[in-house]
């Protein structure tokens, strides 16, 4: 169990996700674990309740008790939460981001000098426990800081740690990722029904279908092209799919959207990083 206070300034999905995979996991006692936001009372009473953690307006938040600060407010309302706590934290308490676009370089220059700040993306799949999520290290991170983060990550599903400067393909594929396997689950569904199937079904037979494909990836020792190579037989209906699917373009659209995916993060990053940072 990790001996850290956690607050989480923002109480949305995102935070519930993280905030549900921590208590079951076991990794902090619920009474280790605070959420504020900036002035919704029903929903910090809906999390306290559920899940046996404190619950307080963010004037009532001791700061100086804490170790590990969540920042996971919509990312619009960034700046002025910056403002806002840069003279109630100390360089060796650390910010923990989950915001899309916001960068470490951006939150230590609007913070104190020497603060210890992680930029972390997971997915929508956190509601699960099965969320990829990376890890960037700020330039004054200690290493068992970042062992705190991977800690705290891992009561979600997985989590990498990779250079800042990888995060916005890491967004193009694992942070928006989840939406192109519902799109392609929306084909199947209708071209199952359209082949006579109903929906629920052919939604049931193609979502067990990726599960399994999945799951091959990750407890084989096969590349994904080895185990392609091994279901597709000449001639075969495997192989007079994948050459429809080659036909139509399905590769490039893949990679045309991690691709544009990744560019609009680091567009977002830049227009954030463009605007004056406000004086310590």
């Amino acid at each position: 169990m990790l001996k850290k206070r956690i607050a989480f300034l923002g109480a949305g999905n995102m935070a519930e996700a993280m905030i549900s995979g921590i208590v079951e996991s076991e990794k902090l006692d619920p009474s280790q674990i605070v959420v504020t936001n900036r002035s919704n009372h029903e929903r910090l009473n809906e999390l306290k309740a559920k899940y046996d953690i404190q619950a307080v307006t963010k004037d009532q938040l001791d700061y100086s008790a804490i170790d590990v600060f969540i920042l996971a407010m919509k990312p619009k309302d960034i700046e002025s939460v910056l403002e806002d706590i840069k003279e109630r934290i100390e360089p060796n308490q650390l910010l923990i981001s989950v915001l899309a676009g916001i960068s470490t370089t951006y939150m230590e220059e609007m913070l104190n000098d020497q603060q210890q700040a992680i930029r972390v993306m997971p997915n929508t799949s956190s509601m699960l426990r099965e969320s990829a999520t990376a890890i960037s290290p700020g330039k004054h991170v200690t290493m068992d800081q970042v062992l705190v983060a991977k800690e705290l990550m891992k009561c979600i599903g997985e989590a990498y740690i990779i250079e800042e400067d990888k995060m916005d393909i890491f967004t193009g594929i694992a942070g928006s990722g989840p939406a192109y396997f519902y799109n392609l689950m929306e084909h199947i569904e209708e071209t199952g029904k359209q082949g006579g199937l109903d929906r629920e079904t052919a939604r049931s037979i193609g979502a067990q279908t990726i599960l399994g494909a999945a799951k091959m990836i990750l407890e084989q020792e096969e590349t994904p092209t080895e185990l392609r190579e091994n279901v597709t037989s000449p001639n075969g209906t495997t192989a007079a799919g994948l050459q429809a699917l080659d036909e139509n373009g399905g590769g490039e659209a893949i990679a045309a959207a991690i691709n544009g995916a990744a560019s609009r993060s680091k567009e977002i990053s830049e227009e954030l990083e463009k605007k004056p940072v406000l004086s310590k």
